[in-house]
């Protein structure tokens, strides 16, 4: 066995680390192994063994975790590719590769004591009145512990702080009271997720009410529920408890289940004929699969064309090869629909992988996959490195999005990451969308993808009729602001009374964007960020949508006093109060962040959307992507060319993209369907085109465009972002940098800046970047290798200076 090897570690360092390997233990390439790092434990990944003996003292490696490697070979090679490319540390790729962290974090447990009960029981009588030098806010929260602790379970400390609101510093103090013991629950991180359930034993005795309530509960269920659904019903967390003392019902832990999908599967795509289209798109792909080389296909097919069924046939042909695909889609509110056919069609092969599940869900799955129990991934960008064999083809829904794009460490494009994945693996990777991705389109037409296209709707259906609403000239005639255009409210209510569905679409979260005293003009803006706070009516605050920072709403001006504060604009919550009172009848919903707090809310409102329980859905992008609602006729736009105003070069391509796709919605049944498309700037190009549907055009006009300011795709272009929380850092650091830059040769390189970020501040940084351009993608990284270099010289850290490459967003 090698004396030493290395090992990427999760840090922001851009290096490997040498530690011994003591007598015994069996490190492998790819597996995990637990280090000392400075004071603390870390979790790495071994990229190599050696017998080459440092120049430094080595610590020993602590355990050994895994048997067989977590990492193949071909995902290594790809992780030392993403570190390459986008110049971030190995170890950091690697833990993003991995949805492991259940299994090795450390984790602390919570239980009540008998004291604990007693002190509870005690209280809740007014037996005790709790003696003690806290302040009455820290006594109520020590029995809100207790209360959460009552029913004698174990309960993680992420929990209680969730729903309790407990402290480190209030559950230390009861350790010490001995009302409640901690427990380290590391080591039982790798057991199988369990639910714990309530079972009724017996429905004898005498009950109060809150007690009946359970007990009717679980004999309306069989006799069987689990806790956390109890918990759910109007009772006191203690009668679950006293009904376990008393016998009536015994609490157990069992397997827990992990539903794919609770979203009713549209009818199977092999149920209809396929057009000879999808059928020569189908053909192709199969084809490429079957020869096993790498080939890059975009398919282009507008809104409604089928691509999905090709999707699925493809991924069917590669299963019944007995080989392996990957489906990534941009949203996580797509993932439950496209699931749920999948699980209809491929049953138990499917597995699920996003960030809304919980790290045990992850793990599990990520198990299932690499264990060749599921051979069909289905996820969001993560889903990338999902751990299959055999990979004969990769599909990205939507390639265009950019939430494909991490704006964390690693800065990864998961688009790009597919097609350097396939390539690796000689395998087929498609690109679909309506609105191809220019970077895209642009490599389909200089054959380095092959183009697929879909011109067609399914059955011949027709495309919506666009009509543009100039806003400007709704303002001149009606005299005042309109939110929704005459025309719009008159389309609405038809379909109404028509009993068909409406979507309407309105791309800014909250009731009221921005918040103004009349009397001097001061904005209410976010303390941590250089962006005005959002007003929320429902929960009664303002909000930054940035970093989360909240205030109360303001009666008068903080600056002069004034009583006038005047509340500017609509978001997606005052529309959706607007159209309440416009159609009182009407069953209306929102969709947005503030209304979607969990994948079950998305899928319970789409799934009623579906089902006809609703007419109307108002909603921000997330109802623009994807979605195939046959009900839906009437499609209205307000206000979804705003980002045309943002100084950012893709504004066009976004408002275009998102305009297309909104479009899309209508008219997916037997309906045709019919969009009221609301502007400010109706002789904008990507307005125009977007209502011609003619992606063509706009593509040939954003091009010339593009190619005239040397934007992608003619070059390659990074944002470079220096930030500290101090303001002089910011500039000195920028400054230092700007300097090396001018004196450095850099030729082929184009630099712009420093000059401050268009949001200068966010989330207490001061910003100021740069952005660099190059024909030459080896060029424009080497540059980028060198200035980083330098800042470490210059003790500028790592984490303060931000190389995104390919930067989708420069705000």
């Amino acid at each position: 066995m090698p004396a030493f090897c290395d090992i990427a570690l999760p840090v922001p360092l851009d290096t490997v680390f040498t530690y011994s390997v003591p007598e015994g233990m069996r490190p492998i390439v790819g597996g995990r192994v637990l280090v000392p790092f400075r004071q603390q434990r870390l979790s790495g990944i071994v990229t190599e063994l050696h017998d080459h003996k440092p120049n430094v003292k080595t610590k020993n490696i602590l355990t050994v975790l895994d048997p067989a490697p977590v990492l193949d070979q071909q995902l290594l090679q790809l992780g030392k590719w993403i570190a390459g490319y986008y110049l971030a540390p190995l170890g950091e790729v690697f833990r993003t590769m991995l949805p492991l962290n259940a299994e090795f974090k450390r984790t602390i447990g919570y239980r009540i004591t008998e004291q604990g009960h007693n002190m509870l029981f005690e209280t809740s009588t007014g037996g005790s009145s709790l003696r003690s030098h806290k302040t009455p806010d820290e006594q109520m929260a020590e029995m809100r512990i207790l209360e959460y602790l009552a029913d004698d379970e174990m309960v993680k400390e992420e929990t209680l702080r969730a729903g309790a609101r407990a402290t480190k510093a209030l559950l230390a103090g009861m350790v010490r009271k001995r009302w409640i013991t901690r427990e380290d629950l590391s080591d039982a991180q790798d057991a199988a997720r369990t639910v714990r359930v309530a079972v009724l034993k017996s429905a004898e005795g005498k009950l109060n009410a809150n007690q009946r309530t359970l007990i009717e509960a679980l004999t309306a269920a069989g006799g069987k529920l689990s806790v956390d659904h109890l918990r759910r019903l109007a009772v006191p967390r203690t009668t679950l408890n006293t009904l376990v003392k008393r016998q009536m019902v015994e609490l157990l832990d069992e397997p827990a289940d992990f539903t794919i999908s609770r979203y009713k599967a549209r009818p199977s795509p092999f149920d209809f004929q396929f057009s000879p289209e999808q059928k020569q798109a189908l053909n192709q792909i199969q084809q490429n699969v079957e020869a096993r080389k790498f080939t890059g296909m975009l398919l282009h097919g507008i809104t409604g064309s089928g691509k999905t069924a090709v999707y699925l046939a493809a991924m069917h042909s590669v299963l019944q090869a007995g080989r392996s695909a990957i489906l990534l889609v941009p949203e996580i509110g797509l993932t439950p629909a496209v699931a749920a056919d999948l699980h209809q069609i491929f049953g138990k092969e499917v597995a699920i992988l996003h960030s809304a599940l919980s790290d045990k869900e992850r793990a599990e799955q990520w198990h299932r996959i690499r264990r060749g129990e599921a051979r069909i991934a289905v996820g969001t960008r993560s889903a990338v490195f999902a751990p299959v064999s055999d990979l004969a083809l990769i599909i990205v829904d939507e390639e265009h999005d950019s939430s494909y794009k991490q704006e964390e460490m690693p800065r990864y494009h998961a688009r790009d990451v597919a097609v350097m994945r396939a390539k690796m693996a000689n395998a087929t990777v498609v690109l679909g969308s309506a609105t191809p991705s220019l970077e895209s389109y642009f490599n389909a037409k200089r054959n380095k993808y092959t183009l697929l296209e879909l011109r067609d709707r399914v059955e011949q259906r027709p495309l919506p009729e666009v009509e543009v609403i100039d806003m400007r000239q709704e303002f001149q005639e009606t005299g005042h602001e309109q939110v929704i255009s005459r025309k719009l409210a008159e389309e609405i209510r038809e379909r109404l009374e028509l009993k068909e569905q409406v979507m309407v679409l309105l791309n800014r979260r909250g009731y009221s964007p921005v918040v103004m005293c009349r009397a001097c003009g001061t904005k209410l803006e976010c303390q941590n960020c250089a962006i005005a706070l959002t007003h929320h009516k429902r929960s009664h605050r303002m909000e930054c949508h940035y970093c989360g920072f909240m205030a109360p709403v303001p009666k008068t001006c903080a600056q002069c006093g004034s009583e006038y504060v005047y509340f500017i604009g609509t978001g997606s919550e005052k529309l959706e109060e607007l159209l309440h009172g416009m159609f009182p009848q009407a069953r209306i919903a929102r969709l947005d962040r503030d209304t979607v707090r969990s994948h079950q809310d998305f899928e319970r409102t789409l799934a009623a959307l579906n089902h006809g329980e609703l007419d109307l859905l108002v909603g921000t992008q997330m109802i623009a992507k994807g979605h195939d609602i046959h009900g839906v006729t009437l499609v209205g736009v307000v206000g979804a060319d705003m980002a045309l105003g943002f100084p950012d070069f893709r504004a066009a391509e976004r408002t275009f993209q998102l305009l297309t796709q909104v479009a899309g919605r209508a008219g997916r049944g037997q309906t045709p369907g019919r969009v009221v498309l609301q502007t400010y700037f109706p002789d904008h190009y990507a307005v125009q085109y977007a209502a011609a549907h003619d992606f063509l055009g706009f593509y040939e006009k954003e091009l010339q465009f593009r190619s005239w300011m040397h934007y992608p795709p003619y070059s390659s272009l990074a944002n470079v972002l220096v930030r500290s929380p101090k303001l002089n850092e910011a500039l000195e650091w920028s400054g230092l940098l700007g300097k090396w830059f001018e004196k450095t040769r850099h030729e082929g390189v184009r630099v712009l800046g420093p000059a401050a970020a268009p949001l200068v501040r966010l989330k207490q940084d001061y910003r100021y970047h740069f952005v660099l351009k190059s024909p030459s993608r080896e060029k424009l990284n080497g540059l980028l290798r060198s200035m980083l270099s330098y800042a470490t010289q210059r003790k500028i850290p790592r984490t303060q200076v931000i190389v995104d490459m390919d930067a989708l967003w420069l705000m």
